[in-house]
């Protein structure tokens, strides 16, 4: 794991700020969504891509009532 050096206090309604260097090298913008996990003492971030509801998969996804369904599953859905 690599130290950035950055050090951040959490503030009082449990929010962290995350540097805008460090933002801008993982394509983070405002609203972005990121997943949250836990390994043992560390808490990690990733940035969320959307996946199908169906199969996971994360890749050419479309928004069919308000869920995100791949093409694969799309077609199979038609048929």
């Amino acid at each position: 794991m690599l130290n950035t050096g950055v050090v951040r206090r959490i503030d009082n309604l449990g929010r962290i700020m995350i540097p805008k260097e460090l933002r801008n090298t993982f394509g983070l913008d405002a609203g972005q969504a990121v997943q949250i996990f836990t390994e043992d003492d560390k808490v990690i971030f990733k940035k969320y891509q959307f996946s199908c509801v169906f199969c996971g998969e994360a890749s050419g996804n479309s928004m069919f009532k308000g869920k995100n369904v791949c093409e694969q599953c799309l077609h199979e859905m038609r048929e």
